[in-house]
């Protein structure tokens, strides 16, 4: 099983120094991979409807497309995983270009998470249909792969229409597409179209089990379908060396530890030291493989 961090974009305040520092470090330490959130527009929550997820107007985002980019060029081995892009506020063709450079700029380092978000604000500030959000990723996904593996593509759906258009370069393969959400439609949507899929949380194994039925029911096999763990609770050493050997021993395939809000460290040690972080957490990997 492999282990990875997520980045601390809250923490580190969209210093752009920080972004080097840590991606250099998460690959000198010998992390996996490293995954990234995305948002494009914040909003305050003082409004109707009201917004109820976790992040407001304050917290700073990098776009992940971009910061994978220039990580790709200051590091060999780590892979990039995005955790999740929004999916649907976004143009597909745009984001099937953006992918498949990433992919071969990075060599084949990148795993595409995607998901439909919460942000209704973030929507309308990019000219998209939030409402109709998820039926528009399942077409998306569709037309993604077809960007990335035909040489013309001619698409007529809801949503977007392409006659006889590609992109190039395509990538040198197929990229794998992975699944993040906490609800019936998108652990249907992983077993329908998805190459593995983003656990957050303490209910993972519950929402595997949906999961592994929605597989079954596209006639579709659970050997090679990815299970990626990012452990937000397991705040402590201890807890996190549990949470990860409890992921291993329910057939887990990738762990993710929290680098977000950690117990114990202040906030301006991010600021000064993303190294000390990742020692920290190095910790549960060193006693995950001596267990």
């Amino acid at each position: 099983m492999k282990i990875g961090v997520v980045y601390p974009q809250i923490e580190l305040g969209g210093d752009p120094r920080a972004v080097r520092r840590f991606g250099e470090a998460t690959e000198r330490l010998g992390y996996d991979h490293l995954l990234a959130y995305d948002h494009v527009v914040g909003a305050p929550h003082d409004r109707e409807p009201k917004l109820r997820g976790p992040y407001t107007d304050k917290d700073p985002f990098h776009d992940p497309f971009i910061m994978f980019a220039y990580l790709a060029g200051i590091t060999e081995r780590i892979e990039f995983a995005t955790g999740v892009i929004i999916l649907p506020q976004r143009q597909t063709a745009l984001v099937a270009k953006q992918a498949a450079d990433l992919d071969l700029l990075c060599g084949e380092r990148l795993r595409l998470g995607i998901g439909v978000g919460w942000n209704y604000v973030e929507y309308d500030a990019l000219g998209q249909d939030f409402k109709t959000r998820g039926a528009r990723a399942d077409e998306q996904i569709e037309l993604l792969r077809r960007y990335w593996s035909e040489p013309l593509v001619s698409f007529n759906g809801r949503f977007d229409q392409v006659d006889r258009g590609n992109i190039l370069p395509r990538p040198k393969r197929r990229l794998p597409i992975w699944i993040g959400g906490f609800k019936e439609a998108a652990f249907r949507r992983a077993g329908r179209f998805g190459d593995g899929f983003i656990f957050a949380g303490n209910n993972a194994l519950e929402c595997w089990a949906r999961i592994e039925h929605h597989l079954g029911e596209a006639g579709r096999s659970t050997d090679g379908f990815g299970r990626d763990l990012v452990t937000n609770s397991a705040n402590t050493l201890d807890k996190s060396v549990d949470a990860v050997k409890h992921w291993r021993d329910n057939g887990g395939t990738l762990e993710r530890t929290q680098t977000m809000l950690m117990s114990g460290v202040k906030k301006e040690i991010y600021l000064q030291d993303q190294e000390l972080i990742l020692r920290h957490r190095l910790k549960v990997a060193e006693r995950y493989i001596n267990a």
